[in-house]
């Protein structure tokens, strides 16, 4: 117990100043990458601080796991440098007893990573890409072109050339209605769709339906009807960003896409990220105390100096993995664990040579 103090009040120290050092780097590689920008549209210097500030929660997502494993490796390089940890073994007190510490901190810290993400970091990074946009023009299009959407396990297919999301109208309509063979049922065709917002269904302009009759295909005036009642919503799915929903929207998200045949893969995929970045931080503990001990001169750079080459290593294998199964090649699953599942492995082999 007295070991656990000892070694959590050495850590902390550490970890709030890789902390800010790493939010700082994050800030300033967003601030240049979008400075160029800001000049050509004469951005207020108020309303770049406006931007940069509403980055900070998320900057703390991405600089924790790193923060986290520099601070370890410091941490644990200072002490074997300083023969502490000789005293400890010493004692009889194997590294795995004195490291639980550490990886009490790393469940915490990915515990606390999940929520703080849903709660502090989502809502501010869409305020933050929303004031962007504006402040750059880059405003997003209310428009979603060659929408096609299946309901009633497929029986029922909406098809239009594109759909308001302001006013909640589909134009160039097709709705085609199927029987449990595939066969054609109707074909009800529009100039468009609007939404009535009371009665919650489909009002269609100048309809005609086509519908067999006695083995001709034959074409009416349809007169309307009150069951097409899909919500709006489902027609402006892929216009959503997973990263800009908490976790039960997003999981509806996911659903809704599937339900409605849309393309779904990307996000899955983001929705099995949110959980494998947050356990990154119990991953980078582990890979830590792996390296602890490695390290006996210039401590400090050398636990910077790895920290970053492995959070590099890191988001490249994700970038690599995350694409791959956005475009279909692996399953969503493997895309989101794979990295953390390679460093899992790449730290108990580094355990298994560490300094006890």
């Amino acid at each position: 117990m007295i070991l656990d103090k000892y070694l959590a009040k050495q850590f902390f120290p550490v970890f709030l100043v890789a902390v800010c050092m790493f939010i700082l780097l994050l800030l300033m590689i967003d601030l240049f990458t979008n400075l160029a920008r800001y000049l050509n549209y004469e951005v207020a210097a108020f309303d770049v601080l406006r931007v940069s500030l509403l980055y900070i929660p998320k900057s703390f997502s991405y600089a924790l796991p790193v923060s986290l494993l520099f601070a370890a490796a410091y941490i644990l390089g200072d002490l074997f440098a300083r023969n502490e940890l000789t005293s400890v073994f010493a004692a009889g007190i194997p590294f795995w007893r004195f490291s639980v510490a550490l990886v009490v901190i790393g469940c915490a810290a990915s515990v606390f990573a999940f929520f703080f993400d849903d709660i502090v970091v989502i809502p501010t990074l869409k305020m933050k890409n929303d004031l962007s946009s504006v402040l750059l023009h880059q405003q997003r299009s209310q428009f979603q072109a060659d929408i096609v959407v299946k309901a009633k396990n497929g029986q029922l297919i909406y098809a239009a050339d594109y759909f308001d999301t302001v006013t909640k109208t589909m134009h160039g309509v097709s709705i085609i209605e199927q029987d449990e063979k595939g066969n054609l049922v109707y074909l009800i065709r529009a100039t468009k769709a609007e939404w009535n917002e009371f009665d919650e269904y489909w009002e269609f302009a100048s309809p005609v339906i086509y519908e067999w009759n006695n083995g001709f295909l034959q074409y009416k005036n349809y007169e309307g009807s009150n069951k097409f009642r899909e919500e709006p919503e489902t027609f402006r799915r892929n216009l959503v960003n997973v990263e800009e929903l908490h976790f039960n929207d997003a999981l509806m998200l996911v659903y809704d896409l599937k339900m409605a045949g849309l393309p779904y893969t990307n996000a899955l995929a983001d929705f099995h990220h949110r959980f494998s970045f947050s356990t990154v931080s119990l991953v980078v503990i582990a890979l830590s105390i792996s390296m602890g001990g490695r390290f006996r001169k210039n401590i400090m750079l050398m636990s910077l100096l790895s920290s970053l080459v492995a959070a590099v290593v890191f988001y490249v294998i994700e970038m690599i993995s995350m694409m791959m199964a956005r475009l279909g090649y692996i399953h969503p699953f493997i895309g989101a664990w794979f990295p953390v599942f390679t460093f899992i492995v790449v730290g108990l082999m580094l355990l298994r040579t560490a300094k006890t």
